[in-house]
């Protein structure tokens, strides 16, 4: 009985999504739960595995976009894994060709490793993590021939990472077969090498098409203002190994600018909601998004209830969010229905930016570099830990006035941290 392999449900705003790799190639045999191919969406990737054991028949390439519902794929249930098993050991009866075998293996005692990964290519394969998986199908590497150094042999991003950089650090010489096999994301090269063409990733053109919606959509402003950081960097100071000894966690500035965000948001509440059609929605909850930069683009896992967390669980949230996106194991469920989102270029030295909106939010706040610079105090020039923040907003839902409104309360509670609720 064939049964057919459907694009899943993945979010409620999700429509599409692309095939960008099939683990397991047309006409192989599947297992029930194993991974058929990776989904790409604008927020996340996730493995689609088979639920029923069978014979594999695909019905759209690598790279193809599909909708929710499509099928893609049908699996022949009634074809048997183990076939091909039953017919192997029939070779291996006979003692001849037990000897041929056995003597190549103990022959080349100094390349073992390189020896032992050729036949041993399909287990590995499957086994590869979904962030190493993705570096070896971008890169267009042969998980085979790199050495991995995790537990048991097994490949860490590390290793593949270092295999690209140093196949293109010799100019492709070691493995001119990838860079010349014709393929839809091949790097091409002009005739005069003065510049390449390669596709985008999936995942880049659906970011690619958010940010030109958003800009197309909303009526995006931005208003600045400036930070004074030195009571906020004070208090971490004083408190970094007290707060870390007993939350096991280090005390950060999203925490207090997640808070302080919070309060604002309280304080003019529009900024908290959106437009839907020609209604305008009004949140009375505060999941806080938190954008995080990665290898393959930007996501924004939301911190829920934001207000009803203590620093010590933000910490936590913030820097679990970090790691599983940066491994590319975040949920769809970690980056729906965010009402506000923050977003920190100062980690990559970033002194000063207009943040976009992340739809359908209306508003989104851009922390910078921390510069000490000489500032006007009571008649006196002091050098202050200062930053610039900037508030982009939707100008259909927010006026001038709120914005700005909005920016100096979230600056008050930074410049004086006694108006959050500290609870360390």
């Amino acid at each position: 009985m064939a049964i057919e392999v459907k694009i899943p449900a993945v979010g409620e705003s999700i429509t599409s999504g692309v095939v960008s790799v099939w683990h397991k190639k047309s006409g192989e045999f599947v297992n029930e739960g194993e991974p058929l191919f990776t989904l790409e969406t604008d927020k996340v990737s996730t493995e689609i595995v088979a639920e029923k054991g069978g014979l594999l028949e695909t019905n759209v390439p690598e790279g193809q976009e599909v909708k929710i519902g499509e099928v893609v794929a049908t699996i022949d249930d009634s074809k048997q894994p183990g076939a091909k098993k039953v017919s192997e050991p029939k070779k291996v009866e006979k003692p001849q060709e037990k000897r041929k075998e056995a003597q190549p293996e103990k022959k080349p005692a100094v390349a073992a490793g390189a020896d032992c990964g050729v036949p041993e290519s399909p287990s590995p394969a499957r086994t590869l993590s979904p962030a190493v998986r993705r570096v070896v199908e971008e890169e267009e590497l042969e998980p085979e021939k790199i050495r991995g150094t995790g537990m048991g042999g097994r490949l860490t991003k590390a290793d593949v990472l270092a295999s690209a950089k140093n196949r293109k650090s010799v100019g492709g010489t070691v493995t001119p077969p990838e860079t010349t096999a014709p393929s839809p994301t091949a790097v091409q090269p002009s005739p005069d090498g003065r510049f390449i063409r390669k596709k985008m990733s999936p995942l880049r053109r659906k970011i690619a098409q958010q940010l030109v919606m958003a800009q197309h959509t909303a009526a995006i402003l931005t208003t600045f203002n400036e930070c004074d950081m030195s009571a906020v960097q004070e208090l971490r100071r004083s408190k970094q190994d007290e707060f870390t000894k007993k939350n096991g966690v280090k005390l950060g500035l999203m925490s207090f600018f997640i808070k302080a965000c919070v309060e604002a948001l309280k304080a003019l509440p529009v900024v908290n909601g959106r437009i839907e059609d020609d209604d305008f929605i009004q949140n009375n909850f505060y999941d806080i998004g938190v954008a995080v930069g990665t290898q393959r683009g930007l996501v924004v896992p939301v911190v829920r209830d934001a207000d009803k967390k203590s620093f010590a669980e933000l910490e936590r949230a913030i820097a679990d969010f970090a790691a599983r996106a940066r491994e590319g194991k975040l949920k769809i469920e970690d980056l729906q229905g965010g009402t506000f989102t923050i977003t920190n270029g100062g980690v990559y030295g970033s002194l000063f930016a207009t943040p976009i909106l992340n739809p359908p939010q209306s508003g989104i706040l851009g922390m910078h570099k921390i510069v000490p610079r000489p500032m006007a105090v009571d008649g006196n020039v002091e050098v202050r830990q200062m930053m610039y923040l900037a508030l982009s907003y939707d100008h259909r839902a927010i006026d001038g006035k709120e914005a700005v409104t909005f920016l100096i309360k979230v600056k008050e509670c930074i410049e004086d941290p006694k108006k959050l609720p500290l609870d360390f």
